[in-house]
């Protein structure tokens, strides 16, 4: 394996946390309810790997995974060839991983049903071959782009994994890219800090048509200058939410919030959070999201193994499942199933 295939991703992998997450177990709750899991990732770097072995593990750990979709984080790119090529190596390799598991013989969860790669969109109208080899690369199974702008301009904020500059969405040769999506029947997966929303608003209503989602409830940040402040900043957040929704075109992915991002620090307590602590410390953001959009337009995510650093994957969708009991059959259906299978095309 390359070194190239190997580095670490910015705001991704995370040293080995296992002896920590072994000290709490839970039972998990309803075991019947069918899970649709839109975000999760495959790597092997350094300082974690998270490949079929370790996700299967995850799915297979007592909840209802019947699908799976991966998303980018520039894992197994080609190690030559055109530069704006080399990210459809990850489609490569993800969709092996799918056809393992399509083949029956790792159980029931058909892991990887979709692939979200990720393609330069700044490239303008020329990234349409890239997305057509993503097309040809991916077996039936690609769906959709992740080209992440999460930038924020104070020092204590990581910028994304791609290294995302300024006002990346409204850049014209990257809307010249985006319009790309919508003539190959392609999603959208936006990955952004809170205070970018807005962006993310007007190019939403510039394309309409556009199927997007936005990943991790808008990624509000609780570090650096935002430390301490989540109390301050949940009001600016939830409007900007609630303009989001007014799109009909958006989606949100209900999950991302064990992350280090987001300041709630419960890695550093010296036993993992349950289920219940998980639930309270996430109720408003998710409460909020799914009032907004409604549960046709939310779905539940592990974003794995990313929000490893707060609870094992047991424990996070008994979580989920704990924010969604007051919800009816229908409701809970769309939450943790529907709406993703819909989104992404998933077979059934």
């Amino acid at each position: 394996m390359s070194d190239a295939s190997r580095q670490t991703p910015t705001n991704h992998a995370t040293a080995d946390n296992s002896a920590w997450l072994a000290k709490r177990t839970e039972d998990v709750l309803e075991p019947a309810l069918p899970i649709c899991d839109p975000h999760h990732h495959l790597w092997d770097h350094d300082v974690q790997r998270y490949l079929f072995e370790e996700l299967l593990g995850d799915v297979t750990d007592g909840h209802n995974v019947v699908s799976t979709v991966f998303v980018e984080c520039m894992s197994m790119y080609r190690a030559g060839g055109p530069e704006s090529l080399r990210p459809v190596g990850e489609t490569e390799f993800v969709n092996g991983v799918a056809a393992m598991s399509a083949s029956g013989n790792y159980g029931k969860a058909r892991v990887c049903a979709g692939i979200v790669g990720y393609a330069d969109l700044a490239l303008g109208a020329p990234v349409e071959a890239v997305l057509e080899a993503h097309l040809d690369a991916g077996g039936g199974r690609f769906r959709g782009i992740r080209d992440a702008s999460a930038h924020d301009p104070s020092s204590g904020i990581r910028r994304g994994h791609t290294d995302p500059g300024p006002q990346r969405l409204g850049d014209a040769n990257f809307r010249e890219g985006f319009a790309k999506l919508g003539q190959l029947g392609l999603t959208y997966d936006a990955w952004l800090y809170h205070p970018q929303i807005p962006e993310l608003i007007d190019l939403a209503r510039a394309f309409l048509d556009q199927p997007i989602v936005l990943d991790h409830v808008g990624g509000p940040l609780g570090i650096g200058p935002y430390a301490g402040r989540q109390a301050e900043i949940f009001p600016t957040w939830q409007q900007t939410i609630r303009d989001l929704a007014e799109c009909p075109n958006v989606h949100v992915k209900l999950g991302g919030l064990g992350m280090k991002i987001t300041g709630f620090e419960f890695h550093k307590r010296p036993e993992p959070p349950s289920s219940e602590e998980l639930a309270d410390v996430w109720r408003p953001y998710i409460e909020t999201c799914i009032e907004a959009f409604s549960p046709k337009r939310c779905m539940f995510e592990s974003n794995f193994p990313v929000d490893r650093a707060a609870g094992t994957f047991r424990t996070y969708w008994n979580a989920f499942k704990r924010l969604a009991a007051g919800a009816s059959d229908e409701d809970k259906a769309w939450l943790f199933h529907d709406t993703a299978a819909r989104f992404y095309r998933l077979p059934a």
